[in-house]
Formats: structure tokens, sequence, C-alpha cells
């Protein structure tokens, strides 16, 4: 069943739910019975998106477990499927996991299966070979599924690791599963007839593509194929916008990300918050967290997740009201009044448990927000950017260093500085080294390195890209209105994404060609294609153009929110489907670069 918070634009993303599902159930049939499928943690998230557990109950899936390194817990099932990505580290669980379940009693009369999502390396069918698996596993099948739908103008590839992987350890393996995904949508859709890109990994990622498409004859094929439903393609590669995921989301969706973290649609809060008084003296003893799904599906979020969290307790007042009125006004209703109201009355239940909801996450987020250590950490942020004291070190980043404060926070405005200064001055990056370092120890010599190696810290060289994308771009506004905005700056109250502010100027002046001089001050090449001419005289003058934006290294809710903001202004032609490797924030995008497990390695 199609999830309906998919559908509404001209892109109809439930497709790519229905085809994934689909291609699911018929791995799955292929084992008849009951079933136990064990997932590898980061899919066991992305998977329930396209297909919920109540499905795949119906096809047999009696158990789900976690792929870890000890033992299953016996089971009376025919059939133990192991869903992973294809790592060698998986291999080494999935080998364990056979070897321990096979020698219990019910073990015998099971049959064992593999399935890689999206497919399968020779690397690891050669570790399984070498841990004499390949004749105990019955099927080992690919689950092509790239794309995980998450809204109806957002996709994501879930590969957290993709940065890292490939600016740490020089692998472009995940570029191949990106380029088959862009391959897959135009199956989809149709051959997008426009493309542009910037960054050294989009280029890679475009080469691949006409590549792939060469060696399987997809161009002809192409050529006869009707009009596509996305008119335009825009590659972003992370490295061209390192400021945007340090800077501290402003926004409603933004914030909770900030604070709680989402991860596939799903935000964990403390249970308290959401009970009555009576009910937290009852579950005093409970250490409970309550699960709250974030999606489009419920109106009231979808209204609420791209204003600024000023702008949040406003609308909730007035939604309150409102509920609060219609209450009210059933005592003074006729006998068919009151037949429609009992008719709305579901709905108007529904929409006070959102308010309620919203309302709770709302002060959860407030408790945080009003805080001195929040609002000290934002101004050093927003005074960074603003180019403000740079070249000194920052008084509340050695106040953070005294207080031993998490590692992931005080290396999230060192390099914000050391970004929005071009690079430090060897005598202030030197100081912050060896601070890090008598505080933190080894952790923080291997972090330094991989932040280095990225390039989110290094010495000063000459020229500052920031200062002169800052102004010319007028990537930090005054008095920009968080209530109203006007500019996408709001969602990190005054800051405009820089990769938002590029696509803005892109889409302003159609194409590439008067922003030259500013795009090469950013690092990697530029390039446009127009694989495909089409004949779209079919296509209304008055109907938007359709603009896939894929960023290659992730992308933040608050650029989301921002393109969003974009495609809504008055004098805006463009709908946005943003397509990411993952959705990230400041904490998890820097997690990933310093805590880089070689033992992830494909």
């Amino acid at each position: 069943m199609t999830q309906s918070h998919l559908q509404g634009g001209r892109v109809d993303i439930s497709l790519i739910e229905n085809l994934a599902r689909n291609s699911l159930i018929t791995l799955l049939e292929k084992c008849v019975g009951p079933k136990l499928i064990v997932w590898e943690n980061s899919l066991a998230g992305p998977v329930g998106l396209i297909a919920q557990y109540h499905q795949l109950e119906a096809i047999g899936v009696q158990k789900m477990f976690p792929l870890r390194n000890i033992p299953l817990p016996e089971t009376n099932v025919k059939h133990v499927i192991f869903i992973t990505r294809p790592k060698l580290h998986s291999m080494d669980l999935v080998a364990f996991n056979v070897h321990q379940d096979s020698a219990t009693a019910s073990g015998k009369q099971k049959q064992y299966h593999l399935f890689f999502v999206p497919k399968l390396c020779l690397l690891c069918q050669k570790r399984l070979e070498n841990q004499r698996m390949l004749g105990s596993l019955t099927l080992i099948e690919e689950f092509k599924c790239e794309l995980f739908p998450f809204e109806s103008d957002l996709l994501s590839l879930e590969i957290p690791e993709m940065f890292s992987e490939y600016n740490i350890q020089n692998d472009p393996s995940t570029l191949y599963q990106i380029a088959h995904s862009l391959i897959s949508l135009q199956k989809v859709y149709g051959p997008i007839p426009r493309v542009w890109g910037k960054g050294q990994a989009a280029k890679q990622v475009w080469d691949l593509v006409q590549r792939l498409q060469r060696e399987s004859n997809l161009q002809e094929t192409f050529k006869t194929h009707r009009a596509s439903s996305i008119d335009q393609i825009l590659l972003i590669d992370r490295c061209i916008d390192l400021v945007t995921p340090l800077v501290t989301q402003l926004t409603y969706e933004g914030l909770i990300d900030e604070i709680y973290g989402i991860n596939t649609a799903t935000a964990t809060f403390p249970s308290e918050k959401f009970k009555s008084n009576e009910e937290r003296v009852v579950d005093s003893l409970r250490e409970e967290r309550k699960k709250i799904i974030l999606n489009s599906g419920d109106k009231l979020f979808a209204n609420l997740r791209d204003k600024h969290f000023n702008a949040v307790g406003p609308y909730l007042s007035k939604q309150a009201k409102l509920i609060s009125s219609q209450m009210e006004d059933r005592h003074k209703k006729t006998v068919q009044e009151m037949k429609l109201f009992v008719q709305k009355l579901p709905q108007l239940m529904s929409d006070k448990k959102a308010l309620a909801e919203h309302t709770a996450i709302a002060e959860c987020i407030k408790e945080v927000t009003d805080g001195f250590d929040f609002l000290d950490y934002l101004q050093t942020g927003q005074e960074f950017l603003n180019c403000i004291d740079l070249d000194k070190a920052s008084p509340f980043i050695e106040s953070l260093l005294a207080q031993k404060a998490p590692i992931v926070e005080v290396l999230r405005l060192i390099c914000l500085q050391c970004i929005a200064s071009s690079g430090m001055k060897q005598k202030l990056l030197e100081y912050y080294k060896r601070e890090l370092v008598q505080v933190y120890g080894i952790q923080a010599l291997i972090a330094i390195t991989h932040l280095e190696k990225v390039g989110l810290l290094r010495c000063q060289s000459g020229v500052r890209p920031y200062m002169v994308l800052r102004k010319a771009l007028h990537l930090t506004v005054e008095d920009t209105s968080e209530i109203n905005p006007t500019d996408v700056s709001y969602v990190h109250s005054g800051y405009a994404p820089l990769s938002v502010r590029i696509i803005e100027k892109l889409m302003k002046n159609d194409g590439w060609k008067q922003l030259q001089d500013l795009l090469g001050l950013l690092p990697g090449p530029t390039f446009e294609d127009n694989p495909i001419v089409f004949n779209q005289q079919n296509q209304s003058s008055d109907s938007p153009t359709v603009v896939l934006v894929l960023f290659i290294g992730g992308c933040t809710y608050a650029e989301i929110s921002a393109l969003r903001h974009l495609s809504q202004m008055e004098d805006s032609n463009v709908e946005f489907i943003i397509a990411t490797t993952k959705l990230i924030n400041g904490k998890t995008f820097l997690s990933n670069i310093i805590n880089v497990d070689q033992k992830s390695t494909k």
C-alpha cells in the first residue's frame, strides 16, 4: 500500500517505494515457509520506509533481528535471511551467525540465505568463500534498492560513510552506487535532458553514469524515450560547501535533528514530556523514550518542519485556539450541524493529539535553546560566519576545552572558524592542535589527521574564498525575518547555505556562465551537459521546471528547508526534488569523518 505523503509533486516518488517493495517481496517469496530476517543495523530503518512489518508478516516473516556478533535466539523457522550491505565486516558476522545457528538442534532443518543491498561485490564473495560459507548459503541474491523515499520531494541513498570513504580512504566504490541510482531514476521517470554539476565527486559520478549508459546501450534507448518528469539535474559535491553542515540549524526539523537526532524519519524524545502530571507520578520509575515518526503524513508537522523555531510557538498557539473554538462551538449547533460536527470529530481529535505532541516537542527544544550553553555556542558560530575575530583563539572554544566538552562539539566550532577564515594561521592552528591532544589524547590526534585530509583543518594560503563568496553571494544577511521569511538565510538566522545560494543564482541566471569567477574559488571542476534533446511542446510553459538536486556527501534539513522556501517564492517557477547520500547535521557529519571504521571497508 502506497504512503500518501510520497505523492503530491509533479514527480510521483511513490513509484520508487512500490518498485523497491515489490522487489523485496519477490525475493522473500523465493523462500517458501516461515522466515526470520537478520538485518544489518544501518538497513532496518531505511527498508522500513518501503516495507512495513505487517506487509512482511503477510508473506511469512515471523521475527527480525539485528546482525551482531552474538548467536541468534532459538527460533522455529524454515528460512534465515541475512540482508546486508556489501561490507567485509558484515560477511564475518554472517559467517559467525550461520556457523553458530546451524550447530543448534533446530539449525539442521533451516536454510540460510544472503541478500545484498544493492549489489553483490566480488571481495565479499571471496570473503564468504574463505569462511567456507558458500556451501551453507542456499540463495545469494541482490536486493537492488538504491534510493529510499522519505517525502514527496526527498530521497536518500542512506550511505553515511560515503564522504569519509571517498575523501579519507580514497575509495570511490560508493560513486558507482550513486551513478546506478541516477540510471535507475531515469528508467522510472525518463532520461534527464540537462545536467549541471560542481565538484570532483560530482564529475566522477556523471562520467560513470555516461559510461554505464554507453556500456548497456541505454543512450540509444533514451533517445526514443518519452520526455522526462525531471527537467534538470544538479550534482553538488559536499566538498564545495563544508561551511553549511557545521552551522547550527534553526528550523523546527533541523533543531530536532541537532538535539535528538532523526533517523529514517523517526526521532526519540524523553517520554515524561508527553505525559500528564498523574502519568508522570505513576511511571516515575520507568526510563522510557517516546518514538515519533516525522513525515508529512502528519499535516501539522508538514506545516511546522521548515519554519524557523521562533515561528513555531506562535503557529502552535494559533492552532490551539482554532481547535478550542471548534470544540466550544459544538454547543451552539443545530441538529444538522451537530451531525456534521460528529463526522468531523475523529479528524479533530487527531489534530488535537498532533498538537499536543508537537507542543511537547517544542517545549523539549526550548529548554535547550534557552540555555546559556546553546546561546553562547550559537553566537560564537555566528561571529565566525560574519568573519569576526577569525585570526585569534576563541575564548568560548577555550572554555569548552577546559570543561572537556564532547570532542565533536569543540571540533565543529574549530572547523567552522578554519573554513570561514579559509585556513588558519599556522600559530593558531598549532595552538588548537596542542590543546586538543592535551585534553582528548590519541583520539584527537586521529581526528585531526582525518580533518586535515578532507580540508576542514588547514593552514591559510593567500586567497580567502569564503570572505569573497560571503560578500558576492550575500551569504550573511542582517535583520533577516524569521517569522515571515523572504530569504533562505532564515534557516540559520542570517546565514544562507552556500550550496543553496549557488542553486538560487543558477536558477535565476539559467546556467553557470555568470557564476564562473565565483565558482572558480570552490574546489573541483564545473560542468554542464545536455545528453538528450526532447521536443518539449507538450509541456505547458506555466508548469514549473522540476530540478533534481543530488548532494554527494550528505545534506542538512536546513538546506532542504531553504530549497523548499526557494520553490515557494513568488517569482519562482521551480520545483525541487532533493536526493542525498545521507541526511546529516554537524555532529553526524564530523563523527563519520573522525571515526572512520576500517572494518567497514568494502
